[in-house]
């Protein structure tokens, strides 16, 4: 699974780079903080199939990186996808290297 760190997806959001970014927490997880990207929660990501673009690079966070993983394990094995990135320690990560304000 390739992944991507706290740093390098500041970079991208800061660079305005063409990328899709999906939260796979829940939707109280998402309103106590978030990265902007767009809530897909874990367990219905699989009935918003059509909302994860394989056109582009997505990166898919969740708070520590494991849900996330599972998704993208799930979505490359059944769907056949090849652009998805883990956000490495997910927005903990975040939170610790880039933006301390995030309350997670």
């Amino acid at each position: 699974m390739k992944e991507i760190t706290a740093q390098q997806l500041h970079e991208k959001i800061q660079s305005k780079a063409d990328f899709q970014l999906i939260d796979v927490r829940e939707e109280y997880e998402y309103e106590t903080a978030n990265l902007g990207g767009e809530l897909i929660p874990m367990g219905q990501v699989f009935n918003e199939i059509g909302k994860i673009n394989k056109d582009k690079d997505v990166v898919v966070y969740c708070r520590s990186g494991n849900r996330s993983g599972v998704v993208i394990n799930e979505l490359e094995k059944r769907f056949g996808y090849t652009n998805l990135y883990n956000l490495k320690g997910g927005i903990v990560a975040y939170a610790r290297e880039v933006d301390n304000t995030l309350d997670v």
